[in-house]
């Protein structure tokens, strides 16, 4: 095979785990790898200079480009094609050249439903309740109704974004909550999926307050930088069940690695990779 060149774009993504997840990877399969990262604040790039970046990335030879904050959504208008499910969110993580065309795909969905089902297989869900309606959140909502949620509703400061994503997904099964009703939502609720980014190290604190967390609530984090978030760690003293976030980012650049290759990674081998490098604080 020849070598492998992809990257990660986004905002103030020096401390991703990606490259070396992708690296190691490849490097147990043979498949000679480089992944670079192209930060858009250190490089001052901006929602226009897109189409230049795409044109760049093909030209000097890239396979893909895994994307993030702040160019899920943006990133759609200047791509020939996408994915059913990149098509549905409307955001895309992983965009994927080939000879004829620039292709996005969201496989944001695909790790947290292989997550969630992995670590609460017979949880309920009749309803649950998800703080968060970005890029991320649009993926975990459709993944959420895919799992089999019967009624989610989706919490947003800005109530606007929610209600546009509850539109999209619609089909009478999603609506929308204000902040100022969640202790009443979680209270007649089976599960809270956190789409926000408090809880991370530069938003801290916990979206949920503590008195409304209790056994028989299961809660799921997107953050994983720090993997043990104070979200979960109230969750786990109230006895609730967590799912934390590593697990979805780890199933969600498994399935980028075959894209990007061709070849199917290994899951088990990259979860312990994660879980060795948040160990290790990389």
């Amino acid at each position: 095979m020849d070598p492998v060149l992809i990257g990660l774009v986004g905002a103030g993504i020096g401390q991703s785990h990606s490259p070396l997840l992708h690296q190691y990877e490849a490097d147990r399969h043979g498949i000679r790898l480089l992944y670079t990262t192209i930060d858009s604040h250190d490089r001052s790039l901006h929602p226009a200079d897109l189409p230049d970046l795409l044109r760049w990335a093909r030209t000097l030879g890239y396979r893909g480009l895994n994307v993030t904050h702040p160019f899920k959504q943006l990133i759609i208008g200047y791509l020939d094609d996408l994915s059913a499910e990149a098509r549905v969110l409307g955001a895309v993580n992983t965009v994927v050249f080939d000879d004829n065309e620039i292709k996005g795909h969201n496989t944001d969905a695909y790790g947290f439903r292989t997550a969630f089902a992995a670590h609460f297989p017979s949880a309920p869900r009749e309803h649950v309740v998800q703080l968060g309606a970005g890029g991320a959140g649009a993926a975990v909502a459709h993944a959420m109704l895919t799992l089999g949620a019967a009624h989610l509703t989706i919490v947003d400061v800005d109530e606007s974004r929610a209600a546009e994503l509850a539109t999209r997904l619609g089909a009478g099964r999603v609506s929308t909550g204000t902040p100022s009703s969640l202790s009443t939502l979680l209270a007649g609720a089976d599960g809270v999926i956190n789409a926000t980014p408090v809880g991370m190290d530069h938003h801290p604190g916990s979206p949920v307050a503590a008195t409304d967390l209790r056994p028989g609530l299961w809660v799921a984090d997107l953050v994983y930088r720090p993997a043990d978030t104070a979200l979960l760690r109230a969750a786990r003293f109230a006895g609730a069940a967590t799912l934390p976030g590593v697990a979805m980012s780890v199933h969600q650049a498994v399935a980028a690695f075959e894209l990007f290759t061709g070849v199917p990674a290994d899951p088990a081998a990259m979860l312990a990779d994660s879980a060795e490098l948040l160990r290790a604080g990389g």
